[in-house]
């Protein structure tokens, strides 16, 4: 018998739950939510706040559409969203209140963790529903979002929301028994020990492509997510959903699915975790290597100086990674001028952007309260 997996005991979880799931087959199962809403009340029990995270709006609407298998064009799956949201906010407001649990539907976008005021105010909103003893089920917008502004799939919405509330662990539940040891299902890699994104790509080769029928992301996009989760100094579990008992059970120690520990701090305030959220990081700037050590040693600004590339498009205000010259994500902040500015005064000393643009909006290009750590020298 293994031996027990240590895992903190978390004080704010959230549970994201895949479509294949709660709808295998494209039908919901108001078994398997009736199963876990008995599991989330029993957590509760222990003093757990937990924030779910629940797709299968679209698989629950797409054959009231007249079709059979889910919609791939993004007009086909807001209308299938539109019709199974309510069904499955029905079935889990009806099983929680078996429990004696209010819950409450939460709609998310991507802008609402790229714009400050709306990313705090849906964190005091979820504060206060939690405060009060209500479930969140949280879920994309998908009626309204497109292709631009959509998360894609739930795993990097429930990274996201993590972060957000300031969630000590994040256990995900799909078909998937975990992560597989090269694409073996009949060998699941116990732990994993991450440091952000960067790290989660790199466990790709352990990828399978497969997806099912009602499912989105695939474990690629879980590895992401996972990774998302890491840089804002959140664990997490990638565990079967058909597993009975799952949630009591790893919470208990078991070593079920997969965990990916997580290496260093992560976002020291909730204004680095909004930085590093970065829900739609757009741009890029490559640094030559004594502002890359400037940057990770001493936390210092990018000046303009330092900069030997600009790549993408972004504002005054946007969100882009800082990249030293091997490629390696560094840090991500809030851009002081936009691409074209930051292109015109790239390798220039500060004393010279006025001469360059006319103007000057400050000697950074990023500020350093404005700039977040993301990877340190092994």
């Amino acid at each position: 018998m293994p031996e027990p997996r240590l895992i903190p005991a978390p004080k704010r979880l959230v549970l994201k739950i895949g479509s294949a799931v709660l709808a295998p087959g494209g039908k919901l199962s108001s078994d398997r939510i009736d199963a876990l809403s008995d599991q989330i009340a029993r957590v509760r029990r222990r003093g757990v706040d937990v924030t779910v995270v629940s797709s299968g709006a679209v698989a629950s609407g797409f054959r009231a559409l007249g079709l059979d298998t889910p919609p791939s064009d993004i007009v086909g799956k807001q209308a299938a969203a539109a019709i199974g949201q309510p069904q499955l906010m029905q079935a889990w407001h009806a099983a929680l209140s078996r429990q004696a649990l209010s819950s409450a539907q939460v709609l998310l976008i991507s802008d609402d963790f790229v714009n400050r005021t709306r990313y705090l105010n849906a964190r005091r909103v979820l504060g206060a529903l939690s405060g009060a003893g209500v479930v969140p089920i949280i879920n994309e917008n998908d009626t309204v979002s497109y292709d631009e502004i959509r998360f894609g799939d739930n795993d990097a919405l429930a990274a996201h929301v993590a972060g957000l509330i300031s969630a000590d662990l994040l256990i995900v539940l799909s078909t998937a028994s975990g992560l597989y040891q090269d694409g073996d299902p009949t060998r699941v890699i116990p732990s994993v020990r991450l440091s952000g994104a960067e790290s989660a790509s790199a466990l790709q080769s352990h990828v399978s492509r497969e997806k099912t029928l009602t499912g989105v992301g695939g474990m690629a996009s879980k590895l992401h997510a996972m990774g998302v989760a890491s840089s804002l100094g959140v664990a997490s579990i990638i565990a079967s959903g058909t597993e009975p008992n799952v949630l009591l059970r790893l919470l208990d120690g078991e070593q079920l699915g997969t965990m990916f520990d997580v290496s260093g701090p992560g976002a020291a305030s909730r204004r680095d975790a909004w930085i590093v959220a970065g829900v739609r990081v757009t741009g890029s700037v490559t640094v030559d290597p004594g502002a890359a050590t400037a940057i990770v040693q001493r936390g210092a600004s990018l000046l303009p100086r330092g900069v030997v590339s600009v790549q993408g498009t972004f504002d005054r205000g946007s969100s882009i990674d800082i990249i030293d010259d091997t490629g390696r994500v560094i840090a991500r902040g809030l851009a002081a001028y936009t691409h074209e500015e930051a292109r015109a005064i790239q390798g220039q000393r500060s004393s010279e952007i006025e001469a360059r643009l006319g103007y000057t909006l400050g000697e950074e290009l990023i500020h350093r309260d404005d700039l977040v750590v993301m990877s340190r020298p092994a």
